[in-house]
């Protein structure tokens, strides 16, 4: 066992872990913070995506230990304190950008950092960066509308599907 150490959504946040414990089982065991899912174990779906040092890192392929003293932030952490949704979050909930839920995390928070590297992406830009990230119900594209209502384009003349 080993002692970790990280900053979590603003909050400093420790425990003993084993050193084959994943950040997403520390994230969602120790923390109790179950917003990010595990879906595959491959690294193959991205509903584990979290920002780790303001990247987005699957987190079913890093170990806990290595993002000892760093800012990790997760989809629990991108809401308001008083529970308003953020841009990308009202974005999804107006465009209805998911159906189930599952993969909706791991979309909102790679969608966060897509915008920061790309505030005014495609669609076809849109669509290339999600490639890791799988959504078995809504065919992407509402959520690709989402994500380009949250950078603030008119997505008007998208067609419905």
């Amino acid at each position: 066992m080993a002692k970790v150490s990280m900053t979590v959504n603003g909050k400093a946040a420790s425990a003993e872990v084993e050193g084959r414990t994943l950040l997403v089982s520390f994230l969602r065991e120790e923390l109790g913070l179950t917003g990010s899912h595990v879906g595959c174990d491959t690294s193959q779906c991205g509903a584990c995506v979290v920002h780790v040092d303001g990247k987005a890192v699957k987190s079913c392929t890093m170990l806990a230990l290595e993002a000892e003293g760093a800012e990790v932030a997760t989809i629990e952490g991108q809401a308001a304190e008083d529970g308003t949704l953020n841009t990308i979050q009202a974005a999804f909930q107006e465009h209805h950008g998911l159906q189930c839920g599952f993969c909706t995390p791991g979309m909102v928070m790679s969608a966060a950092a897509l915008l920061k590297d790309n505030p005014k992406p495609s669609e076809q830009e849109i669509r290339t960066y999600l490639e890791g990230n799988l959504c078995r119900c809504t065919g992407y594209h509402n959520i690709v509308k989402s994500i380009m209502a949250a950078s603030g384009q008119d997505v008007s003349a998208l067609a419905a599907e």
